[in-house]
């Protein structure tokens, strides 16, 4: 009985370890499938995400700078739209970014005896604009501002007999407005607002008579405008290269460590 009960524990513990090692593979089998289900779960997942729109890369800036407002026009060209100006070196309009918005003015009256006298204004206005990646790109902003500016000028209070018509040949695009209004005299005006790359330039240019003097021409007032605003177009341009030309500063070696 004894031998015999001893035989039967050796043959149960025996016939045990394949069982343990069989349960022990499964388990270890199991293991590794899940993990590699679970592996080509998360891959699948993960490459079933739509992937980000990469965002779309703005223009750069034409013009990375205005010219100086006073010197946008020629002083040849000042002398004749403003004859006897007060200041012929123009008043240039305070900014705290001069590189964005500039505006210079110039006025004076040209008193002729018994014949009365004439009075000239002028002023020009530039803005440069950036591209912006909230606001858009650099000439789509100017456009903007090119057709806001002609909506004022369109809409100037007292304006009458007004006229609106493109003025080509003055940068990317032109537009001319002339009108009349009265106030002690009659008042001509001429607004060209022109656009180069993304610069706005906006030039006002008026006159009127005084004291028994001829009615200016308007005619002539809007050829005037137009040349200055050519100038002024003209300067941006030649503005920005002459910076690109400028040789850049040294930079100064670095400490070595």
């Amino acid at each position: 009985m004894h031998r015999s009960a001893s035989r039967l524990t050796r043959v149960l513990a025996c016939a045990a370890v394949p069982v343990i090692l069989t349960v022990a593979g499964c388990s270890s089998d199991s293991g590794k499938a899940s993990g590699s289900d679970g592996g080509k779960k998360s891959g699948s997942s993960s490459s079933a995400k739509p992937k980000a729109k990469p965002s779309a890369t703005l223009e750069k800036a034409a013009y990375a700078a205005l010219p100086e407002p006073c010197k946008a026009v020629q002083s040849g060209t000042i002398d004749t739209l403003v004859p006897e100006a007060k200041d012929k070196n123009g008043t240039g309009a305070k900014s705290n970014d001069l590189a964005s918005r500039a505006s210079c003015s110039w006025n004076g009256l040209d008193e002729d005896g018994l014949k009365g006298s004439q009075y000239r204004w002028l002023s020009i206005s530039l803005f440069r604009y950036d591209s912006h990646a909230s606001l858009g790109s650099a000439n789509k902003r100017a456009e903007e501002q090119y057709n806001k500016q002609v909506e004022v000028a369109k809409t100037a209070e007292g304006a009458q007999n007004l006229k609106a018509e493109p003025s080509g040949g003055i940068g990317d695009q032109g537009t001319s407005v002339v009108y009349s209004v009265k106030k002690d005299v009659d008042f001509f005006n001429t607004t060209i607002v022109a656009r180069t790359q993304n610069v706005v330039v906006t030039l006002d240019y008026n006159g009127a008579a005084y004291e028994g003097a001829g009615a200016p021409d308007q005619a002539k007032l809007l050829q005037d405008a137009i040349t200055a605003a050519k100038e002024t177009v003209a300067s941006v341009d030649a503005a920005n290269k002459q910076q690109a030309e400028q040789p850049q500063a040294p930079q100064s070696p670095q400490p070595q460590q």
